[in-house]
């Protein structure tokens, strides 16, 4: 029950709606005839259509003037009508500055006795038409009726409105010959009311005549579509129905038996037109390429043209959808679609207001940690307004330029096409280094401003550029000159600081400079400083601060190296300091009459904010806290370290070569002369000698080395029973260790005798001659081994 009670309601407040923006002005005579007897009546009726007619004066008028003055009265009645009255008449409405005009009726009026009658309304080329013969005092019986003088019919005659002469007759008497006044074939008027929500209400009509019998057909989608069916649309009158949004529509009316149709109204499209923005982004930037669409909805398979209304101008139609803008600018926006072929159209799109910057972009960057570990990572943090709206992110290094204080940027490899995400991850940062990151979006793309620059900060010394300090303190008085000192393959120094306050400066804000030295003679000064090459390279950096403080902590400013000593001391501005506490992170370790604070080999666990405070003074002196850094003693080490093993692993080379070529040419040497003896001698004897002498040689070689031998292995006796001569090539040095005793000969250790060549002998070798082909550490052989 409350759902139709809600339904009633909105069509009742449709109705009021139309009622009230759907005004005509009509006249309407009674008799609905057109011929009059002189001396007759007829009453005029002027009425405004759509209920509210309050407010408004009545007047009619003929082509001579004012016929009734104005009233309020709707209904004017006239009598006697003579032939001096026949012609048009119309009413003329006033209401305020408001008016309206009427349709007009023609009045024919005669002295005759019989006159040809029409109806009143407007008739149209083609329509058919009931013709009536009246006769002043006769019945209306026996009439004969005529066109262009030719007899067509008796009594009542229907006919087609097509220009021709009439008349009728009673007996002898006949009517004046008329022809018919006929207008155009009409159009029908569709009109659409949108009071809200997804109904429209349309509204067919004829001219301006309310009152003259129409019907009206619907139609959708197109002019030979079948009528709507009920499931389709709601019909509220005979000439007004409730659509739904989303179809094209036309109507037309018909009257009379056969029907006479009007023509088509034109096209009443109830789509609705939106516009879109894509990208959809919550800021623009003047500059940028953007596309406006204009959409039609539940546009079906109809083909459309789309026109615009820009801030400037109305666009011409068009059949692309799209409004491409490249230089815009804010303001509304709106567009409607045209059927392609017709001038219908929907109704415009809501606004769309679209804002522009003038204010390109700047993104922010920064970088975490400002002072990683050598060789660590370290993440780049690029951020920019709504980050999520189509931006991509590129990378870039800063370079130093020669010239003056700015950078050129290289781009970062792996950003050449930008990157979706604002998170860049570098590894393996070892020095002092810059970066910048800008933004871009769209196609083509549209760029941000460069980044300032983000630094990231290396306390450890670079082999190309570095920077001293002096004195070597992080903490000054503000009295204290503080000179950096540039020093590497560079002709052109400039010295940076960066502050909290992120601030940027050269050495001219802060002191002078002279050559590759710049002197801080500045008070209250503190942030982290750095050089710069001409080349285009950063040197270490160092945290430095001048404040106007009674006490200070000395610490290096540069990382100290593990297993290294250091002491950090506390200083007065006026005075010696004792009695001093020494803190770490806040936690004391250190409370003696000492002013000093020693580490006599420092690790990394002695990393952290240290700080001094005078334990004697009333007002509690503390001193500002500094970081004190410990470096790995690997990276310490490893750059010095590097040419003395080089040298000393050549030269240990270079001899081991030398001593075992010497080897091998006297045990040849020794091999040769233990052959030809042993022709002279019996195999016994001359196999013990052998070794002897081969290890007495040896021994004379290798200085008194005694020898470790773990297998001596005979090689394959050749076929022919001819002594082969053996050469060794290879030998390793397997172990050399000192003996515990003094002067006791060195343990020369072989692991490894590789046989290079055998030569034949035409001399059969001696039954007991062993030829070592392959020696492995194991065994000693001494002078009395068999």
């Amino acid at each position: 029950m409350g759902h139709t009670l809600l339904c009633l309601l909105g069509f009742l407040l449709l109705n009021l709606l139309y009622r009230g923006q759907a005004q005509d002005a009509v006249l309407t005579i009674e008799p609905n005839w057109t011929a009059f007897f002189s001396g007759g009546s007829v009453t005029f009726k002027c009425d405004i259509t759509g209920g509210k007619d309050s407010g408004w004066f009545y007047s009619i008028y003929t082509r001579h003037g004012a016929f009734f003055h104005p009233s309020k009265q709707k209904f004017r009645t006239f009598q006697p009508l003579s032939e001096g009255y026949s012609g048009e008449y119309y009413c003329f409405f006033q209401n305020g500055e408001l008016t309206k005009t009427s349709n007009k009726i023609y009045l024919y009026i005669s002295d005759r006795n019989v006159i040809l009658e029409s109806p009143a309304s407007t008739l149209f080329e083609g329509e058919s038409v009931t013709l009536r013969c009246r006769h002043r005092t006769q019945r209306e019986e026996n009439a004969a009726f005529f066109r262009d003088g030719s007899l067509m019919a008796k009594n009542t005659v229907q006919v087609m409105s097509d220009g021709s002469s009439y008349s009728c007759r009673f007996g002898d008497e006949e009517s004046e010959p008329r022809t018919l006044r006929t207008e155009p074939k009409p159009k029908a008027q569709l009109r659409d009311i949108f009071p809200g929500g997804g109904n429209a209400t349309l509204t067919c009509s004829v001219g301006i005549s309310s009152a003259s019998g129409w019907r009206y057909f619907w139609s959708k989608k197109g002019k030979t579509s079948e009528p709507l069916k009920t499931q389709d649309v709601v019909f509220l009158t005979n000439d007004r129905i409730s659509v739904s949004r989303g179809g094209v529509y036309w109507c037309r009316g018909g009257r009379g038996d056969p029907v006479y149709y009007t023509e088509y109204s034109d096209a009443v499209v109830t789509h609705r037109a939106v516009v879109t923005l894509r990208p959809n982004w919550p800021e623009m930037y003047s500059g940028e390429t953007i596309t406006l669409t204009c959409e039609i909805k539940d546009g079906g398979d109809s083909e459309w043209d789309y026109i615009w209304m820009t801030p400037v101008l109305e666009t011409p139609p068009t059949s692309d959808p799209k409004l491409t803008l490249t230089s815009q600018r804010g303001g509304d926006y709106r567009c409607k679609g045209r059927l392609k072929g017709e001038m219908s159209s929907t109704h415009w799109s809501d606004v769309l207001t679209l804002t522009v910057s003038d204010n390109t972009p700047q993104p922010v960057l920064s970088v975490s940690p400002s002072w990683p570990s050598p060789g660590a990572s370290v993440t780049l943090n690029c951020r920019v307004d709504h980050p999520s709206a189509g931006w991509s992110f590129y990378w870039y290094k800063a370079v130093p330029q020669k010239s003056d204080y700015s950078y050129s940027f290289e781009l970062l490899a792996g950003s050449e096409n930008g990157t979706e995400q604002h998170l860049f991850i570098i590894d393996g940062q070892t020095h002092t280094a810059g970066y910048v990151c800008r933004a871009g979006r769209g196609d083509p793309v549209f760029y941000s401003w460069h980044s300032k620059p983000a630094f990231v900060w290396s306390g450890d010394i670079n082999s190309a550029v570095s920077l001293t300090v002096s004195p070597d303190s992080v903490q000054h008085f503000t009295e204290t000159p503080v000179s950096l000192s540039c020093e590497g393959n560079s002709t052109e120094w400039r010295v940076r600081r960066f502050s909290k306050h992120d601030y940027l400066l050269p050495c001219s804000f802060l002191g002078t400079m002279t050559g590759s030295t710049c002197t801080i003679t500045r008070s209250w000064v503190s942030g982290v400083f750095w050089c710069e090459s001409e080349t285009g390279q950063f040197s270490n950096a160092v945290n430095i601060t001048k404040d106007d403080d009674d006490i200070i902590l000395v610490s290096p400013v540069r990382p100290v190296a593990e297993g290294h000593a250091v002491t950090l001391s506390c200083k007065l501005k006026t005075g010696t300091v004792y009695n001093v506490d020494f803190y770490k992170n806040d936690k004391l370790i250190q409370n003696d009459t000492r002013s000093e604070l020693t580490i006599s080999a420092v690790s990394k666990s002695d990393e952290g904010f240290y700080k001094c405070k005078r334990r004697d003074s009333a007002d509690g002196w503390t001193s500002p806290e500094s970081w004190f850094s410990v470096k790995s003693a690997s990276m310490d080490g490893e750059a010095s370290a590097f040419p003395v093993l080089l040298i000393v692993g050549l030269l240990c080379g270079v001899s081991l070569i030398i001593l075992l070529l010497l080897f091998l040419y006297l045990y040849r040497k020794s091999k040769d002369s233990c052959y030809s003896r042993s022709q002279r001698t019996n195999q016994g004897p001359a196999t013990d000698h052998m070794i002897n002498q081969d290890e007495t040689m040896l021994a004379s070689v290798l200085q008194d080395n005694a020898c470790l031998y773990a297998t001596v292995r005979r090689p394959e006796e050749p076929a022919n029973d001819e002594y082969t001569d053996v050469t060794y090539s290879v030998v390793e040095l397997k172990n050399i260790s000192k003996k515990g005793k003094k002067n006791e000969p060195e343990d020369c250790v072989y692991s490894h005798v590789q046989m290079a060549s055998a030569a034949g002998k035409s001399n059969p070798a001696p039954a007991d001659e062993t030829i070592y082909s392959e020696l492995k550490p194991g065994t000693a052989l001494g002078k009395n081994a068999a």
